[in-house]
């Protein structure tokens, strides 16, 4: 059982709710595209704090609960990841400008932790309670692994509308051009939304998509909603960088989704031999725990992942459709060069 003095884990919340704000008013005064410098420190700003915290927690609680912090961590974050690929199929679709889309990104932040706190909350009240849930979050991670595994991404790639987003369209009335980062405007006297909207609620329903992928498969490493609700904190934070910082990269991370499958796949079977440690169905060994199943220690289980990330990371960047995916990237980097320099002769060609 984890227990922590109530200072550090208020202060936890405290201070990580008060670098979120900082970073929401940043976003908001001064909405810009970061360069690759700003983006970089950034990040590397939010994963040092991450790393302090989880030393924070090896002194606090030792190496059994620093360990589920960690394991917990590098897997939600590399969930986290995999977000970024339907956030830049959302913003290609939506044409959202690049001037707006950190604020964008941020919305969904907030939207990802709110929903993952209720989830979280849930899954806490659902395990304390009920054994027999971990059966249930196993299968469905398991089930879901062989899903992402099958996923080719063909349906992302092709763009087809959410029925809820469609329905929307048709009873709300919106204007067909952005206001800035206005929800609302006028057109001709009228007020109408934009299409920021629009964007806004199918971010968060991919934030809830992945909210009931990635809460079992956390708790498939740890029990303590603590731990769970720091460690999905501190893999959404960045984020937002993130997605600057990868960009083109992200279409190169070919097999970043075999990988995740995979990792999926491992913690459901670990939490399937977990529930049959506590194992408590009367129609399962007459109701008493099942001993011959393994346990797979905190540590095992975070060398799995890392080392998971690391391979599918590697060979993605090392096979063909990575190197053929970078070759149309620069092309395409090469295109809008060339169109922007035309714009700016036409401007100069004008005046």
């Amino acid at each position: 059982m984890l227990e922590l003095p109530l200072w550090f884990e208020v202060g936890t919340f405290v201070v990580l709710g008060l670098v979120l704000l900082f970073d929401l008013l940043y976003v908001v005064r001064r909405p810009h595209e970061p360069s690759m410098k700003e983006a970089g420190l950034w990040v590397g700003f939010y994963v040092t704090l991450a790393l302090i915290f989880g030393a924070m927690m090896f002194a606090f609680t030792g190496p059994e609960f620093g360990g589920q912090f960690l394991a917990g961590w590098v897997t939600e974050y590399s969930l986290s990841i995999d977000n970024l690929f339907v956030f830049i199929i959302i913003m290609a679709r939506f044409s959202v400008p690049r001037k707006y889309q950190q604020e964008v990104l941020m919305v969904g932040i907030i939207i990802a932790l709110i929903l993952r706190g209720i989830f979280i909350l849930l899954g806490a009240e659902l395990v304390e309670n009920f054994s027999w849930i971990f059966y249930i979050f196993g299968a469905f991670l398991l089930w879901t692994g062989y899903k992402q595994a099958k996923d080719d991404g063909e349906d992302e790639e092709e763009g087809a509308e959410n029925p809820l987003i469609a329905k929307l369209r048709t009873v709300v009335p919106m204007s067909d051009k952005y206001d800035g980062n206005k929800i609302r405007t006028v057109v001709n006297g009228k007020k109408v939304f934009t299409p920021m909207l629009i964007v806004f609620v199918t971010i968060g329903l991919t934030d809830l998509l992945f909210a009931v992928d990635s809460i079992p498969a956390i708790f498939g490493l740890t029990q303590s909603a603590f731990i769970v609700f720091t460690a999905n904190i501190f893999a959404l934070m960045g984020l937002r960088q993130l997605y600057f910082l990868l960009g083109g990269l992200m279409t190169r991370l070919v097999y970043l989704k075999h990988g995740l499958a995979f990792i999926l796949v491992f913690i459901g079977v670990k939490l399937i031999f977990h529930a049959m440690h506590v194992n408590e169905l009367p129609f399962l060994n007459g109701g008493q725990p099942i001993e011959w199943a393994p346990e797979i220690p905190t540590f095992v289980s975070l060398a799995v992942i890392v080392g998971t990330i690391v391979v599918a990371t590697v060979a993605s960047l090392l096979s063909p459709a990575a190197k053929a995916a970078k070759l149309d990237a620069e092309l395409a980097a090469d295109l809008e060069a060339s169109r922007r320099e035309e714009r700016e002769e036409d401007k100069l060609n004008e005046q």
